[in-house]
């Protein structure tokens, strides 16, 4: 896969290094005050947990170094996240409309504070809409070649550009159309996330073209990708963790879904051919 001297645009929160201690557990302080809260005050000790932790989580995220990273890990997660803003503001404006880019891509070890809440590695990469961050442990990449049988760069990328989906979605509403709790072959929920490998697939039709080839992917790394979007297939991972199939829980649509949806987004570049909701056959 092509990256290496294309374009970064620095929009990248770097808070390896930087402990999570106290968010998501607010610790002995946080109860203490909840306590005297509610006894001195009457004050409602869920409220005052919530003020503390969201303190807690706001420090955190203030501690994070933003901007562009002076390692390689961290210069392809850039590359990549200027890409797909490359990609996305012309198809925006096309349609009348102003493209904003995430937040950030938040990069992180272990755990985080996040504004959808606690933010771990075990939970693999993910877009939080309430902040409009995407965040990432690069350990996963680790994940993705040993666990998943998923190699290379441009596996990588599928997975940036999947969450930058989101980001999409979530910018044209497309993600209130998800039930609370949804699950099942045909959930709103897999809907969502096949729409989302639409879109990495749309990204990919069209990043050579708006970066002049400094970020590109050859047929080979397209199969890398491909292979990705087949390796988190619900029914793969459930193969895999529990040695069954069990359609009903599926949130993320089967390995075949996935790889489907991500050509129909290549091939047609159009991101109006991934309108997985009104889609009759997923």
């Amino acid at each position: 896969m092509r990256w290496q001297g294309g374009r970064r645009g620095g929009n990248i929160e770097d808070r390896r290094g930087v402990s999570a201690a106290g968010v998501g557990g607010v610790g002995m302080v946080g109860v203490i005050l909840a306590l005297v809260g509610y006894f001195v005050f009457g004050i409602d000790p869920s409220t005052t947990m919530s003020v503390v932790e969201g303190g807690a989580q706001q420090t955190e995220q203030q501690a994070g170094v933003r901007g562009t990273t002076a390692d390689e890990g961290g210069q392809f997660v850039d590359v990549i996240e200027q890409s797909t803003t490359d990609v996305w503001t012309p198809i925006f404006a096309q349609a009348g409309q102003r493209y904003q880019r995430p937040a950030s891509i938040v990069i992180y070890d272990q755990a985080t504070g996040t504004g959808c809440g606690m933010g771990q590695s075990a939970m693999g990469p993910f877009y939080c809409p309430a902040d409009q961050k995407v965040y990432l442990d690069l350990a996963f990449w680790r994940e993705l070649e040993t666990k998943f049988g998923a190699k290379g760069e441009a596996a990588r990328a599928y997975v940036i550009a999947h969450e930058i989906g989101h980001h999409v979605q979530h910018l044209t509403g497309q993600t209130a159309q998800v039930e609370r709790g949804a699950r099942g072959a045909d959930s709103s929920a897999v809907r969502l996330e096949l729409q989302a490998d639409c879109y990495a697939g749309v990204w990919v039709a069209h990043a050579p073209k708006v970066s002049a080839g400094e970020v590109s992917l050859d047929p080979a790394d397209i199969e890398d990708g491909m292979r990705a979007a087949a390796a988190v297939g619900d029914d793969a991972i459930q193969k895999q963790s529990q040695g069954r199939v069990m359609p009903d829980a599926f949130t993320h649509g089967t390995s075949e879904q996935r790889m489907r949806w991500f050509r129909i987004g290549l091939e047609s570049g159009n991101p109006g051919a991934c309108d997985t909701f009104k889609a009759r056959r997923l």
